[in-house]
């Protein structure tokens, strides 16, 4: 059984929608969103401006180079402005700041969590999926992998498994490539869409995704639950960790913050009206299990059907 979800923005949501409506308003929205998470960045000990300036201070044309699939043609909803950067996540800066805002956006997730957040939010996610899987994965494909932050995670959590990153962004997938000697792992970085990754049938155990869904547009997300279900083995699993719509955090959210959050992330209103359970079961799995692991995420895991 699914769960209930909204068909169409509250209220609230409508107003903030007239709101970001006004060019100037929404820029201005987009501006100070983007300056509260660097100002926490900051309080919680994240060097941001130190780190984006060391990273901007090297030549990233041969990480770009090893990653970049130069034949790929980038969907509209991709190219379209995200967490106040107007080019999305095509550009250097936002490869850049990537990690030191997820710090900075996860702090919160417990109390004095602070710079801890995000590994509390990685870790919650884990236990989840090592709890629910019968076995161990041999082969993952990381999804939305970003600049690897998730990646390495289950790297460290799957040490035998062979993992896959998979971004549409080259710019995250060089400064993930760069991060792998660090990491000391053996990943592979895939430079495609997910919804069309022309990797081969049936070759993975486990496809995660992990913030990813809020990011996309319905359509957009049916399709990379279809190309996952293609990409599993027979018994093998999808789980996506991502912003729980029915957490009273979301529900109760002030409108300013509100507004600052929707100036940011255009398919706010499409992932919170989402029968995102309907959609996995449409895609070929069967009836996934939600669970709740922070005050305001969820995560999904849902088996291969047959």
């Amino acid at each position: 059984m699914t769960t209930a979800v909204k068909t169409t923005p509250d209220l609230a949501s409508r107003l903030v929608n007239g709101i970001l409506a006004i060019k100037p308003l929404a820029k201005f929205a987009k501006h100070q969103a983007r300056q509260m998470i660097i100002k926490r960045a900051e309080k919680i000990g994240v060097p941001w401006t130190q780190e984006v300036r060391k990273l901007q201070g090297r030549d990233w044309m041969p990480d770009l180079a090893q990653v970049e699939n130069p034949q790929i043609t980038y969907p509209s909803y991709y190219t379209t402005s995200f967490h106040a950067y107007n080019t999305g996540n095509l550009n250097w800066l936002a490869a850049f700041e990537l990690e030191p805002a997820a710090y900075a956006v996860h702090a919160n997730i417990s109390p004095g969590a602070g710079i801890q957040g995000d590994s509390q939010l990685r870790q919650s996610y884990h236990e989840i999926l090592k709890n629910s899987l019968p076995y161990s994965p041999q082969n993952i494909l990381d999804v939305g992998c970003g600049v690897g932050l998730s990646t390495f995670a289950l790297q460290a959590v799957y040490p035998e498994a062979q993992v896959t990153g998979l971004d549409l962004s080259p710019y995250f997938l060089a400064v993930a490539n760069y991060r792998t000697q660090e990491h000391q792992a053996k990943i592979d970085w895939v430079h495609a869409m997910a919804e069309s990754t022309g990797l081969p049938d049936a070759s993975f155990d486990l496809v995660s995704m992990f913030l990813i869904c809020h990011e996309l547009p319905q359509a957009a997300t049916r399709r990379i639950f279809a190309e996952s279900r293609r990409l599993l083995r027979p018994g093998g699993y999808m789980a996506i960790m991502d912003m729980n719509p029915q957490s009273e955090v979301y529900q109760t959210m002030p409108a300013y913050i509100l507004t600052l959050l929707k100036s940011t992330e255009p398919y706010f209103d499409e992932y919170f009206a989402f029968d995102i359970e309907g959609a996995i079961i449409e895609a070929g799995f069967q009836t996934p299990s939600v669970t709740r692991n922070t005050i305001r995420h969820r995560t999904i895991i849902a088996q291969v059907s047959g």
